[in-house]
């Protein structure tokens, strides 16, 4: 199979992030309406007990702010993620969230730790990390257009706000550095042949990378005396 015969655009691409987010928004739903509260269920370190929110932090949020906060960034990231890597990103999403669990399981603060943020750290440090090492700098820009929809949020990976994990923020972080090593030689690198070029698309080479095309300088003809 051809490199690039897998880049185009399919119902997966956002069936994925669309049953995700609409899974989130289901369980808060059910927790307002009926009066439950789920935060017990989230990651609680280095207790067996909490160790359950492994696997059920990355569904849990503490309000509707939370809740849309991270549901945006959430949508295009996955989005992207089974764009470029549609072989592999249940694989990032599955095995990633549940690393991303794990570490925050043993390096957070004792408190309950909820929410997809983690998810959302884990498939932004994958995307940027893996342009980078590609040279794919397109799926760069993603990442970075992501950074200043959402408010610097890569500052968040550091205790500079009261009561966010930024644990569960740094361990998606880490494992998404990871995976985009792991995966290095997965996804795309070239754009598909039989994509309609345009104008902006001959300004990148087949990798990706920033490569306007020169203009040749053109010199007024002399005129005779």
């Amino acid at each position: 199979m051809k490199e690039d015969s897998h880049m185009h655009f399919s119902n997966t691409m956002f069936r994925i992030p669309m049953l995700y987010v609409v899974l989130i928004w289901a369980i808060y739903f059910i927790e307002i309406k009926f009066g439950f509260n789920f935060n017990k269920y989230g990651v609680f370190p280095r207790d067996f007990t909490g160790f359950r929110g492994v696997f059920l932090t990355h569904f849990i949020h503490s309000n509707t702010q939370h809740l849309f906060n991270n549901s945006i960034p959430l949508f295009v990231l996955l989005s992207t993620v089974c764009f470029f890597y549609k072989e592999s990103v249940l694989k990032v999403l599955l095995w990633g969230g549940f690393l991303t669990g794990v570490l925050t399981w043993c390096i957070a603060r004792e408190s309950y730790h909820i929410g997809a943020s983690g998810i959302v750290y884990l498939l932004f440090s994958f995307i940027f990390f893996s342009g980078i090492i590609k040279k794919y700098y397109r799926l760069v820009a993603v990442s970075l257009m992501i950074i200043f929809l959402y408010g610097g949020m890569i500052w968040y990976v550091f205790p500079i706000k009261e009561g966010m994990s930024w644990e569960g923020h740094l361990s998606g972080f880490l494992v998404g550095l990871f995976f985009a090593f792991l995966y290095r030689n997965k996804g795309l690198r070239k754009r598909a042949a039989y994509f309609e070029e345009t104008d902006f698309d001959l300004m990148f080479d087949a990798n990706g990378n920033f490569a306007p095309p020169k203009v040749e300088e053109e010199h007024p003809e002399e005129k005779e005396v």
